[in-house]
């Protein structure tokens, strides 16, 4: 087994060319993942490539470096879109891993119950996917493919999280239920954004939910719901039932599908709430 950690995009990508290599930059998925077992592959640690930390605001849109931590994230002093984003951070696991683990290990994971999902759709993000000769862009919503499937390349590393200028507005707010406050995998996730518009309507409105497909979704017919209606708290009981059908909860240990249909819609309405609320 060979372990490799370049200072430089271009010598990570290089490597990953030839050979057979596992991604390392937090590890708190990666170590935990491997049990009592060894590393199957070679070791490529992106820990020491600078360039790809940090949030940095660009003319038409922001730009995340892969390797920014959840600690900074909340850190950071960001627009209120961003709210749900950092109300996420706050509850991916404890402190300890809030400050090791990494935002782009969380999309890669591709769980279904990974908390940065839901908070990223609801801001357009794009991932940009950057391999030895080329580099290509896709919406979040298509890189993730499935349950710990993602459309990354084994000669590519993610190297950036993109949030289009347009989608950087309003206000934001992130819900999860478990079965306890922290420390603990969602049943059910959910984030909204809200924008008002100058006659105090609802101009713009994102609003996903994760733990309830094998990959977070957007909800498009409660988003269309929305639009134009009054900002106010008059919002939350806009959602109804048939706006979800096409979500699939799964029965297991966590809970019920039955509880989750219940359970995302007022997770939902929450996150409205508090969109309202902070505005």
């Amino acid at each position: 087994m060979q372990y490799a950690r370049p200072a430089e995009l271009k010598d990570a990508l290089k490597l990953l060319t030839n050979g057979h290599w596992d991604i390392l930059a937090g590890g708190t998925d990666f170590y935990p993942a491997l049990g009592e077992d060894k590393p199957k592959n070679d070791i490529l640690d992106i820990t020491a490539i600078d360039s790809l930390r940090g949030v940095t605001e660009k003319v038409d849109h922001w730009r995340i470096g892969p390797l920014t931590t959840w600690t900074d994230i909340v850190a950071l002093a960001l627009p209120t879109c961003f709210d749900a984003l950092k109300q996420a951070a706050i509850e991916v696991g404890s402190k300890q891993i809030q400050n090791q683990a990494t935002i782009a290990g969380n999309l890669c994971n591709a769980s279904p119950a990974a908390d940065g999902v839901p908070a990223l759709l609801i801001l357009d993000a794009e991932i940009e996917l950057t391999g030895a000769n080329s580099t290509r862009q896709m919406p979040l919503s298509e890189f993730i493919a499935g349950n710990r499937q993602t459309e990354l390349a084994s000669d590519e590393l993610l190297t950036a999280i993109i949030i289009p200028r347009m989608s950087a507005t309003g206000t934001s707010a992130f819900h999860k239920l478990g079965s306890r406050r922290y420390l603990v995998i969602s049943i059910v996730m959910s984030a909204v954004r809200l924008l008002k518009g100058p006659l105090g309507e609802v101009m713009t409105a994102s609003v996903s939910v994760g733990a309830c497909s094998a990959v977070a979704q957007r909800v498009p017919a409660l988003e269309q719901a929305l639009i134009a209606q009054p900002f106010d708290q008059g919002l939350a009981d806009l959602i109804s039932a048939d706006q979800f059908t096409h979500l699939t909860p799964i029965d297991d240990i966590r809970a019920p599908a039955n509880y989750r249909n219940w359970a995302m819609q007022e997770s939902v309405r929450r996150a409205i709430r508090s969109c309202v609320e902070a505005v």
